[in-house]
């Protein structure tokens, strides 16, 4: 296995997240099962390379890609990459590096190949098969929430949604925070519906409005979040929709946001 895919800091955090695994029969136990170590660095080098699962070298990262999309598929089930996001950003909070009175939302196209759960006729693809990413970002552009909707669901439906993804983030004395004192959109958000919903959660609504002229100076804080798209699209797997189960897909967004959110403790602490 290369040491590179599951370094010591990822597993240590993530080992304790995992579901205990099966215990094995006394009579007839067969193969021994690959160490869940190993599998996870099939599900990474996938999500890095974005090739397809039969595809994955075994002889490189030590098992089967079929043995890895197994295991995903438990981890996905036992909501372990929610779990490991939320400790990630506890840490963030705790050491100054998340700063969420300022928050930015978006969204991204991208075509679902195989169709699935979550698909639509995308507006932006000539009404080719495909999801959307959504995301919420802090003020630094690192990602608090993922959400995964159908290619034809407009951005302004899933702002709720979002806002109600983000975990409770501890790493301060008080309460966990959970929503930002402001939030920044695009103009794909100007709905006075949504203004008055989010005066109603105690947040100050920052979207721009679609007739007045650019210019606002809203992008000086919202361009964080296309940021944050460039970063999740970095894993190829992420850039076309794969999986026709769509708990997979948002286990793989999940599980880069964590990596994200790793590389920034990794680099405030170098």
């Amino acid at each position: 296995m290369r040491a590179d895919l599951v370094p010591d800091e990822l597993w240590q955090r993530i080992a304790p997240l995992l579901p205990p695994a099966p215990e094995r029969r006394h009579r007839n136990p067969g193969r021994l099962r690959v160490p869940d170590r190993v599998a996870l660095a099939g599900v990474r080098y996938v999500l890095r390379t974005g090739v397809a699962w039969r595809d994955v070298p075994a002889e490189i990262v030590g098992c089967s890609g079929g043995t890895a999309w197994r295991r995903l598929r438990d981890w996905t089930e036992a909501g372990v990459r929610p779990r490991l996001h939320a400790l990630l950003l506890t840490e963030l909070r705790r050491v100054g590096l998340l700063d969420l009175d300022d928050c930015a939302v978006g969204g991204s196209h991208i075509r679902a190949l195989k169709g699935g759960d979550r698909t639509g006729p995308s507006p932006v693809d000539r009404s080719r098969p495909g999801s959307k990413h959504h995301l919420i970002v802090d003020r630094h552009g690192t990602p608090l929430a993922v959400t995964l909707t159908g290619g034809n669901r407009h951005d302004v439906t899933q702002l709720l949604p979002l806002l109600d993804a983000v975990p409770p983030i501890r790493g301060l004395r008080g309460r966990p925070r959970r929503k930002p004192r402001r939030l920044y959109a695009d103009r794909g958000y100007d709905f006075d519906k949504y203004r008055r919903l989010l005066w109603k959660r105690g947040i100050k609504p920052m979207i721009a409005r679609r007739s007045v002229a650019h210019g606002s100076g809203l992008g000086k804080v919202r361009w964080v979040v296309e940021r944050a798209f460039a970063w999740l699209h970095q894993f190829k797997r992420l850039r076309t929709r794969y999986e026709r189960r769509a708990d997979l897909h948002q286990g793989l967004l999940e599980l880069a946001c964590s990596l994200i959110c790793l590389r920034r403790l990794r680099t405030s602490s170098s």
